[in-house]
């Protein structure tokens, strides 16, 4: 890699952690093709980025960013996982290092905060935004459809109808039996 390959990658690089939100550092010796394969194609999933730089190149990018302090991790063979959406970056690497022992947490940053490997393993345990979203709808629409549900038996049972703006009783079987009952024994 010529010198200006080399500093047209650092500045994609700066770009790329300018507009993250959260950026993991990763210790990744000994995974095979296959295995950088499936935790790229996880980080896709969950729209993070992950790829492996010269530590050089990341020290040099990172200067003067908001995640300058990762420098002092960036030793041995590392790679940098990284994403606009604050949980997505730790949960891939997370997720991926639980069923993989060649994958290390290292240290991170999400906005101005340092995050060590204790920390990325707590923001990667929690759902992404996209399921917290999915909760709060499905826990908003489910009094509407706990109500249709109920209203529905009623009906089916021969209670009470509602269509549009009338309502309808229908009297039950029971309720007839019960009058019956109530004349047999005057």
């Amino acid at each position: 890699m010529n010198r200006t390959e080399k500093e047209q990658v650092v500045s994609e690089l700066k770009n790329t952690l300018e507009s993250s939100e959260t950026v993991v550092v990763v210790k990744q010796s000994g995974l095979t093709v296959a295995e950088s394969t499936q935790l790229r194609r996880k980080c896709r999933e969950l729209d993070a980025g992950f790829k492996v730089y010269k530590n050089r190149l990341v020290k040099i990018a990172i200067a003067g960013t908001r995640f300058e302090h990762l420098a002092d991790s960036l030793n041995g063979t590392t790679a940098l996982a990284y994403s606009q959406d604050p949980i997505a970056a730790s949960k891939a690497v997370y997720t991926f290092a639980k069923t993989n022992d060649k994958l290390v947490l290292v240290a991170g940053g999400m906005g101005d905060k340092v995050l060590s490997a204790d920390d990325i393993k707590q923001w990667g345990a929690l759902p992404s935004l996209d399921e917290l979203r999915g909760k709060i709808v499905g826990l908003l629409q489910a009094p509407g459809g706990q109500i249709a549900r109920v209203l529905n038996a009623y009906s089916e049972a021969g209670g009470a109808s509602v269509s549009g703006d009338d309502t309808t009783v229908k009297e039950t079987k029971t309720e007839e039996v019960s009058s019956d009952d109530t004349q047999k024994s005057e």
